[in-house]
């Protein structure tokens, strides 16, 4: 398995938008293939940074994963929201390899 970690920076004036955002691609991750383990939206302290993670059975399906959605419809829309709102600043994507007992 591999997890993707993203941490935002976002306008904390559109926490409303990035959360629409958020909420559309977690059910796009699911429907590709994916285990979207949600968004975490900024609470206390610094209120420009969330985070999200989503898993995939291994790197390749990841890969498969990222190369549907440039042609998805629904996929275009979100990051047509993204693009024109200007609610992400920017992102760090991180891969982890999860361990269990």
């Amino acid at each position: 398995m591999i997890t993707c970690y993203l941490k935002y920076t976002i306008d904390p004036f559109q926490l409303d938008v990035f959360e629409d955002y958020g909420k559309r691609w977690i059910k796009l991750v699911n429907r590709f293939g994916g285990q979207h383990h949600g968004y975490f939206m900024p609470s206390e302290g610094a209120n420009n940074i969330a985070f999200a993670m989503f898993s995939f059975p291994n790197l390749s399906e990841y890969e498969n994963y990222r190369k549907l959605i440039l042609e998805d419809q629904e996929c275009i829309e979100a990051f047509k929201i993204a693009e024109d709102t200007r609610c992400i600043l920017s992102y760090e994507r991180t891969f982890l390899r999860p361990v269990f007992e």
